[in-house]
Parts: structure tokens; C-alpha cells; sequence
């Protein structure tokens, strides 16, 4: 039987991370949403709940991925700049003084596709391989 050294084994979970560091995510609309293109502020701003609609003034509803997925902890630090835990303080706070509410959780990348897919006025995140004529890129994050 053939052992495994400590340099193959770091060397695989090296190889792994960096695989998964190097994922590109895109934020998506419905294919029948008219926007082709959102800026990352605009995007932040539906997300945290500063804003309720799309740079058009149209409905924007945003869908989060479930904590603890690739997708959401890339969102949260790459386009929100923030970690689970100053989300968890800054929603808490907005909850507490009935200011707002988080954003709906839906699963991962399929969920959060087949959903906003069918419904113009959601936005979500999913990885970018998971992108089809269901769905528009507005915006991606590496």
C-alpha cells in the first residue's frame, strides 16, 4: 500500500483552496429584467436594505444565499465588505429598531437561480458556471 507524505497532502489541499479562491460568482437578475449591468454601490445598497428598487425606480427584492455557502461568504466580503459577524451586529440592529429586514435565504446556487429567474424583481448570486439564458449577469465578482 502506497503512503501518502505530508507534502502530498498539503500540496492537494493547497491545490483545492486555491480552486475555490479563484471561483467567479455573478450576480443575476431574471432574463426579463431590463437591467444589463448593476455597479457594485447599487448592488450593496439593495443587499444591506439602504434600497428597495433598481436604479430605474422598478421593485428590487434581494435573495441571499444560506450562511456558511462559497457564493455567500464571497458576496458578503467582495461586494458587501463585510463579515458574517458585522452583518449578523448590523442586521440585529436594524431588526431591534424595526428598520429593516435581511434579505430572504434560499439554499444555494440552484435555488437561489431557479427563483430569481422567474421573478423580474429579484437579484441574487450564484456561481458563475451555474449562469443560463434563464438569467442576466449584472455584475461579477472574483
Amino acid at each position: 500500500m502506497k503512503t501518502i507524505s505530508i507534502k502530498q497532502v498539503l500540496a492537494l489541499t493547497f491545490a483545492l483552496l486555491a480552486s475555490q479562491a479563484q471561483a467567479e460568482f455573478a450576480v443575476i437578475v431574471s432574463a426579463s429584467n431590463q437591467h444589463d449591468n448593476l455597479d457594485k454601490t447599487a448592488i450593496t445598497r439593495i443587499f444591506l436594505g439602504k434600497a428597495s428598487s433598481f436604479p430605474d425606480g422598478s421593485k428590487a427584492i434581494p435573495v441571499d444565499q444560506t450562511e456558511g455557502t462559497a457564493g455567500r461568504e464571497a458576496f458578503n466580503s467582495k461586494v458587501l465588505e463585510k463579515s458574517p459577524s458585522q452583518l449578523k451586529a448590523y442586521w440585529s440592529r436594524l431588526i431591534f429598531t424595526g428598520k429593516g429586514t435581511p434579505p430572504q435565504e434560499s439554499g444555494g446556487d440552484s435555488e437561489v437561480k431557479g427563483l430569481v429567474a422567474n421573478n423580474p424583481n429579484l437579484i441574487g448570486y450564484i456561481d458563475a458556471s451555474m449562469v443560463d439564458d434563464s438569467v442576466k449577469v449584472v455584475y461579477r465578482i472574483q
